[in-house]
Protein backbone atom coordinates (compact mmCIF):
# COMPACT_ATOMS: atom_id res chain seq x y z
CA UNK A 1 0.00 0.00 0.00
CA UNK A 2 1.07 3.45 -1.03
CA UNK A 3 0.20 7.20 0.16
CA UNK A 4 0.78 9.86 -1.84
CA UNK A 5 -0.15 13.00 -0.53
CA UNK A 6 0.57 15.81 -3.23
CA UNK A 7 0.47 19.76 -2.83
CA UNK A 8 3.00 22.35 -2.38
CA UNK A 9 3.98 23.51 0.87
CA UNK A 10 4.31 26.75 0.30
CA UNK A 11 0.98 27.82 -1.11
CA UNK A 12 -1.80 27.64 1.53
CA UNK A 13 -3.98 24.80 1.93
CA UNK A 14 -2.31 23.15 -0.81
CA UNK A 15 0.01 22.32 1.90
CA UNK A 16 -2.66 19.72 3.63
CA UNK A 17 -0.79 16.57 1.55
CA UNK A 18 2.58 17.71 3.48
CA UNK A 19 1.25 17.99 6.80
CA UNK A 20 -0.75 14.47 6.41
CA UNK A 21 2.39 12.48 4.97
CA UNK A 22 3.91 13.85 8.17
CA UNK A 23 1.52 12.48 10.58
CA UNK A 24 1.14 9.17 9.04
CA UNK A 25 4.10 8.45 9.06
CA UNK A 26 4.95 8.62 12.95
CA UNK A 27 2.50 5.32 13.05
CA UNK A 28 2.93 3.72 9.19
CA UNK A 29 3.96 0.45 9.64
CA UNK A 30 6.55 -0.72 7.23
CA UNK A 31 4.83 -2.10 3.96
CA UNK A 32 2.93 1.27 3.90
CA UNK A 33 4.77 3.71 1.92
CA UNK A 34 4.00 7.43 2.69
CA UNK A 35 5.54 9.62 0.01
CA UNK A 36 4.36 13.39 -0.37
CA UNK A 37 5.23 15.18 -3.23
CA UNK A 38 4.39 18.77 -4.99
CA UNK A 39 4.98 17.10 -8.75
CA UNK A 40 2.23 16.77 -10.79
CA UNK A 41 0.84 15.56 -14.63
CA UNK A 42 3.58 12.48 -15.99
CA UNK A 43 6.02 13.13 -12.76
CA UNK A 44 3.57 11.04 -10.90
CA UNK A 45 3.63 8.22 -13.10
CA UNK A 46 6.83 6.06 -10.89
CA UNK A 47 4.11 6.85 -7.41
CA UNK A 48 1.45 5.23 -9.27
CA UNK A 49 3.21 1.69 -10.14
CA UNK A 50 3.99 -1.25 -8.69
CA UNK A 51 1.44 -1.30 -5.58
CA UNK A 52 -1.85 -2.96 -5.28
CA UNK A 53 -3.47 0.37 -3.64
CA UNK A 54 -3.07 3.50 -3.85
CA UNK A 55 -4.30 6.55 -1.78
CA UNK A 56 -4.19 9.69 -3.06
CA UNK A 57 -4.57 13.03 -0.60
CA UNK A 58 -4.86 16.49 -2.29
CA UNK A 59 -7.08 19.43 -1.62
CA UNK A 60 -9.62 20.54 -4.51
CA UNK A 61 -11.91 23.76 -5.03
CA UNK A 62 -15.16 22.28 -6.52
CA UNK A 63 -16.71 25.94 -4.73
CA UNK A 64 -19.54 23.65 -4.03
CA UNK A 65 -18.89 22.81 -0.13
CA UNK A 66 -16.90 24.67 2.37
CA UNK A 67 -13.85 24.28 2.76
CA UNK A 68 -12.47 21.50 5.06
CA UNK A 69 -15.01 19.29 3.53
CA UNK A 70 -13.47 15.69 2.82
CA UNK A 71 -14.37 13.99 -0.38
CA UNK A 72 -13.69 9.75 -0.37
CA UNK A 73 -13.31 8.96 -4.26
CA UNK A 74 -12.46 5.74 -5.89
CA UNK A 75 -10.64 6.30 -9.12
CA UNK A 76 -13.55 5.15 -11.50
CA UNK A 77 -16.04 7.39 -9.56
CA UNK A 78 -13.73 10.85 -11.26
CA UNK A 79 -15.21 12.38 -13.54
CA UNK A 80 -12.86 13.76 -16.59
CA UNK A 81 -13.01 17.37 -17.41
CA UNK A 82 -13.87 18.00 -21.36
CA UNK A 83 -11.56 19.97 -23.24
CA UNK A 84 -7.82 18.70 -21.04
CA UNK A 85 -4.73 21.05 -22.17
CA UNK A 86 -2.25 18.94 -23.95
CA UNK A 87 0.12 21.42 -22.08
CA UNK A 88 -1.61 19.99 -18.61
CA UNK A 89 -1.51 16.49 -17.66
CA UNK A 90 -3.17 15.85 -14.55
CA UNK A 91 -3.18 12.52 -12.19
CA UNK A 92 -6.46 10.93 -13.50
CA UNK A 93 -4.79 11.31 -17.43
CA UNK A 94 -1.57 10.23 -16.28
CA UNK A 95 -3.17 7.11 -14.67
CA UNK A 96 -5.10 6.54 -18.00
CA UNK A 97 -2.12 6.64 -19.82
CA UNK A 98 -0.50 3.96 -18.25
CA UNK A 99 -3.06 1.83 -17.96
CA UNK A 100 -3.01 1.93 -21.72
CA UNK A 101 0.79 1.63 -22.26
CA UNK A 102 0.01 -1.81 -19.62
CA UNK A 103 2.09 -0.48 -16.58
CA UNK A 104 1.98 -1.96 -13.75
CA UNK A 105 -0.34 0.11 -12.14
CA UNK A 106 -2.54 0.49 -8.23
CA UNK A 107 -5.36 -1.84 -8.87
CA UNK A 108 -7.08 0.44 -6.39
CA UNK A 109 -6.67 3.94 -6.19
CA UNK A 110 -9.05 5.68 -3.96
CA UNK A 111 -8.65 10.13 -3.53
CA UNK A 112 -9.02 11.69 -0.27
CA UNK A 113 -9.62 15.01 -1.25
CA UNK A 114 -10.24 17.93 1.32
CA UNK A 115 -11.98 21.34 -0.03
CA UNK A 116 -9.70 23.79 -0.10
CA UNK A 117 -10.19 27.92 0.32
CA UNK A 118 -6.87 29.03 -1.24
CA UNK A 119 -4.16 26.97 -2.75
CA UNK A 120 -2.30 30.22 -4.82
CA UNK A 121 -1.01 32.51 -1.93
CA UNK A 122 2.84 31.95 -1.50
CA UNK A 123 3.41 31.64 2.19
CA UNK A 124 0.11 31.90 3.60
CA UNK A 125 -1.68 30.39 6.04
CA UNK A 126 -3.67 27.04 5.55
CA UNK A 127 -7.42 28.04 6.20
CA UNK A 128 -8.81 26.83 9.55
CA UNK A 129 -11.60 24.38 8.53
CA UNK A 130 -8.90 22.96 6.10
CA UNK A 131 -6.70 22.15 9.06
CA UNK A 132 -9.14 20.79 11.51
CA UNK A 133 -9.95 17.85 8.46
CA UNK A 134 -6.38 16.96 8.92
CA UNK A 135 -6.60 14.72 11.69
CA UNK A 136 -9.95 13.35 10.28
CA UNK A 137 -7.69 12.80 7.34
CA UNK A 138 -5.47 10.93 9.13
CA UNK A 139 -8.06 8.73 10.80
CA UNK A 140 -9.36 7.98 7.78
CA UNK A 141 -6.18 6.69 6.21
CA UNK A 142 -5.19 4.70 9.63
CA UNK A 143 -8.22 2.79 9.13
CA UNK A 144 -7.82 2.13 5.35
CA UNK A 145 -4.53 0.62 6.29
CA UNK A 146 -6.48 -2.04 8.81
CA UNK A 147 -8.70 -2.67 5.66
CA UNK A 148 -6.44 -5.33 3.54
CA UNK A 149 -9.26 -7.46 1.90
CA UNK A 150 -11.20 -6.17 -0.72
CA UNK A 151 -14.47 -4.42 1.41
CA UNK A 152 -15.35 -1.32 -0.63
CA UNK A 153 -14.34 2.20 1.81
CA UNK A 154 -17.37 4.47 1.40
CA UNK A 155 -17.61 7.26 -0.75
CA UNK A 156 -19.01 10.61 -0.27
CA UNK A 157 -18.85 12.81 -3.43
CA UNK A 158 -17.87 12.98 -7.33
CA UNK A 159 -15.88 15.43 -7.97
CA UNK A 160 -13.29 16.27 -10.81
CA UNK A 161 -8.97 16.03 -9.74
CA UNK A 162 -8.19 15.29 -13.12
CA UNK A 163 -6.75 18.87 -13.66
CA UNK A 164 -5.60 19.24 -10.29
Amino acid sequence: MRVLCLGNELLADDSLGSLVAERIRQFAPPDVEVLSTPEAGFHLLDYVLNVNRLIVVDTVMTGTAPPGTIYTLHEHELKAVPGASPHYVGLHETLALARMLGLPVAEDVIFLAVEAADCSTLGGEIDPAVRAAIPSVVGMIRNMMHTVDKRPIPTTAEVSLSNK
